[in-house]
């Protein structure tokens, strides 16, 4: 099991590499925006894929052209390293 990160930890990376996302009840979560409903399925197929490569998965909302991510660690109990990673594939696929 991944260990836990520290909240200072978990801010420096926000600040410094994952500025989209927001820290909500020991998860980090961000939502992306696309023109249609397609294009956001499409993101989901993508970070489905990448999820599934890092076996590391995502919880993931669609409400119409809005996707919302929610990445934790839920064997650690928090937001860990594997966290952080699959963040920046989800942001880099989100473009």
């Amino acid at each position: 099991m991944a260990d836990l990160l520290t909240d200072d930890q978990i801010d420096a990376a926000l600040r410094d590499h994952l500025p989209e996302w927001k820290v909500v009840d020991n998860a980090l979560v961000r939502s992306v925006k696309r023109d249609t409903f397609l294009d956001g399925i499409r993101l989901v197929a993508t970070v489905a894929q990448l999820a599934e490569s890092m076996n590391h998965h995502p919880d993931i909302d669609i409400r119409y052209t809005t996707i919302t991510f929610r990445v934790s660690s839920h064997d650690a109990g928090g937001i860990t390293d594997d966290d952080l990673v699959l963040a920046r594939h989800i942001d880099t696929a989100a473009g």
